[in-house]
């Protein structure tokens, strides 16, 4: 009897203890630990004020999130700063990197992941297509060679005056005229008007018919005629009718001057005319790039490879090529350096770079340890985000003007495993130019790995 009633009082006081204390409400059980979240509070903060109970009611209440912190101008400005660039040069980071749209802090933690972006393949690869109608790879150089730099507005534009020759060469055709046809337009003009009150003053324009009067400038009796006389003199066309006579010293000092002065606009403008036509950025439109680059093996070296060529019979003088990679990096200090600027070596060191461009060139650069590509692989390049630039330089033959053409490729451009298809034929004793096939590619086998793991795989063969 005793053991029975024991029983029912550790049931009783069981079923209190139940009443007192209801169970945690689900909601309320945290779902991830406080680090699995980057706006997550701090351990301590959870710890103490997580779940807090009423004595009288016995109900809990849920603590309220403390307010976040103000952010400053400094800190907004700094974020505005990282967003813009973040949007031009990481609008495509891949998996797991800072800008992925996977561990976005708005996703929720049931473990329900947003849909992937949709990709696109080349070389039989996966390559994520990071590309957006909202975010697009932002180019440094386009395919046809300018710069998408932006100077902004410049507040000392005297220095632009300094060196007027330059300025009016760089000029577009229609202000280049403007300019060319106001010059001489306000020289004829200015000169017109000194003629006429010249002549007004000397009251030449009351005795025009007057045989007995001795006049300063013949036959001018108008602003018309004065300015007849001014065209005439300027551009030495001298009718007769109107000239300037020996009776007064002025009207002799008069006309040297406008000879002086309309023989130095004529030299001026003349020769920024010549310079302008004769300028050889036109021939830089016959100067021809593949429209991509390929990665393969030559003679068991992991090679770099493009194609050039020339559309024109007349050949460049002493054509150069050279090519530099633009990519964004982080310092160790933390700066962000948005256009850093490195070389690729295309035979630098061994006169690879001076071509003979009769026939269409393929360009190599061997990656080797002083290449920027040297750690790069197929897989690692589709993560990659750079921008080569190549640059041929070269004198034009017909003019002896140093020509300079540009184009760009980035990583998207360049085919990991291709070969340049050969061009060139022998035709009844000439080499014949295949035009149609410069920018045809054909898969080759070559390993994925980078030519840093290709090394460490041969000489892990040599010591085993």
């Amino acid at each position: 009897m005793a053991v029975m009633m024991l029983h029912s009082r550790r049931a009783s006081l069981f079923t209190s203890t139940n009443n007192n204390f209801p169970a945690l409400p689900p909601q309320l059980v945290p779902s991830a630990s406080p680090q699995s979240h980057p706006k997550s509070p701090a351990p301590h903060r959870v710890v103490a004020g997580l779940i807090s109970r009423e004595v009288d009611t016995g109900q809990y209440i849920i603590p309220t999130e403390e307010p976040e912190e103000p952010v400053t101008a400094h800190h907004a400005h700094r974020r505005r700063h990282l967003k813009r660039f973040s949007s031009r040069w990481y609008s495509g980071a891949p998996s797991g990197g800072p800008f992925d749209s996977t561990h976005s802090p708005n996703q929720g933690t049931s473990g329900e992941n947003k849909p992937h972006k949709p990709r696109c393949k080349l070389l039989g690869e996966g390559r994520p297509n990071y590309g957006t109608a909202n975010k697009q790879r932002q180019r440094y150089v386009t395919k046809d060679g300018k710069c998408q730099v932006n100077l902004g507005p410049i507040e000392d534009k005297s220095r632009f005056l300094s060196d007027i020759f330059t300025t009016l060469v760089d000029l577009k055709y229609r202000w280049f005229l403007f300019v060319f046809t106001m010059c001489y337009i306000v020289t004829w003009v200015a000169f017109a008007e000194i003629y006429f009150l010249d002549a007004w003053l000397r009251d030449d324009v009351a005795h025009v018919h007057d045989p007995q009067w001795q006049p300063c400038f013949e036959n001018v009796d108008s602003f018309i005629s004065a300015l007849l006389l001014s065209v005439e003199s300027q551009r030495t066309i001298g009718y007769g009718s109107r000239l300037v006579t020996a009776n007064c010293m002025e009207g002799v000092v008069l006309l040297m001057a406008q000879s002086i002065i309309g023989s130095i606009i004529d030299a001026l403008m003349v020769g920024c005319m010549f310079v302008k036509i004769s300028r050889p950025q036109k021939r830089a439109q016959t100067l021809i790039f593949s429209k991509h680059c390929v990665i393969s093996e030559r003679d068991e070296k992991l090679c770099l490879l493009f194609r050039i060529g020339d559309l024109r019979a007349s050949h460049m003088v002493d054509a150069k090529i050279r090519a530099k990679l633009i990519k964004s990096r982080q310092t160790k200090e933390g700066e962000f350096i948005p256009l850093e600027q490195s070389e690729i070596n295309l035979g630098y060191d061994t006169g690879g770079d001076r071509l003979l461009l009769v026939e269409p060139q393929t360009i190599t650069h061997v990656i080797n340890e002083s290449s920027p590509f040297w750690e790069i692989g197929a897989e690692r390049l589709t993560r990659e985000r750079f921008e080569i630039i190549i640059i041929l330089e070269g004198i034009v033959e017909a003019s002896g003007m140093t020509c300079q053409a540009r184009t760009s490729y980035t990583e998207e451009e360049i085919l990991w495993g291709h070969r340049f298809e050969s061009c060139m034929s022998l035709e009844k004793g000439s080499y014949r130019v295949d035009n149609g096939a410069f920018d045809k590619t054909f898969p080759v086998h070559t390993l994925t790995l980078s030519a840093k793991e290709k090394s460490d795989e041969k000489e892990d063969e040599v010591l085993f």
